[in-house]
């Protein structure tokens, strides 16, 4: 199909579609850039070889995944005209969202208390690598929790139906992927630090 053919909303639908696309390619080259000066970093005499994740980083991968079958439950139930069901899983979504960000400053919390510091005497090149990733990566959760709020308003204004919802197929896009975003970060750190 020629991307120039269609209605104007089948045209925007698509550029809609291939920005969302743009944005989580330019994503994975970041994080790939992050990942691969971490594997460079690896051969520094001053890095740690026998550092464990926090408790709470783990607890939020649980966390991050339930939120991703939520989300994936509340656009089946808009598909089948449930719509206080979509309501329900929007915001467990989006409350799962933030006690993910929660978990994730527990886990600061925790390498803190661990004697390790983001700068001063006691950081490391480790944990400053640690800290970077796991903030960047927050701040990608936030921008998924506000555009969910996004689509939270418009589904209380009834802008979404089972075949119209676009903006809630983009959201739920952009979620999942910083949802596997931050499994594979989590493995990543937790063999490779």
């Amino acid at each position: 199909m020629d991307l120039t053919e269609g209605t104007l909303e089948q045209k925007n639908d698509r550029a809609k579609r291939m920005m969302l696309v743009f944005g989580i390619g330019s994503l994975i080259m970041s994080f790939a850039g992050l990942t691969s000066a971490v594997l460079v970093s690896r051969k520094r005499e001053d890095w740690m070889h026998d550092f464990e994740m926090p408790q709470a980083f783990l607890i939020s991968c649980v966390l991050i995944v339930i939120s991703s079958i939520t989300f994936i439950v509340a656009k089946k139930a808009l598909k089948n005209n449930n719509r206080s069901l979509t309501t329900i899983m929007l915001l467990l979504t989006f409350g799962l969202g933030v006690a993910f960000i929660i978990c994730q400053l527990e886990g600061f919390k925790q390498i803190v208390a661990s004697g390790y510091y983001f700068t001063g005497e006691t950081s490391n090149v480790t944990m400053s690598f640690i800290y970077v990733i796991a903030f960047v990566h927050i701040l990608h959760v936030i921008a998924g929790l506000i555009s969910l709020l996004v689509v939270i308003y418009n589904h209380f204004k009834q802008k979404y139906t089972a075949t119209k919802m676009l903006g809630m197929e983009l959201s739920a896009t952009f979620w999942h992927f910083v949802d596997i975003l931050w499994l594979f970060l989590f493995l990543f750190l937790s063999y490779f630090v």
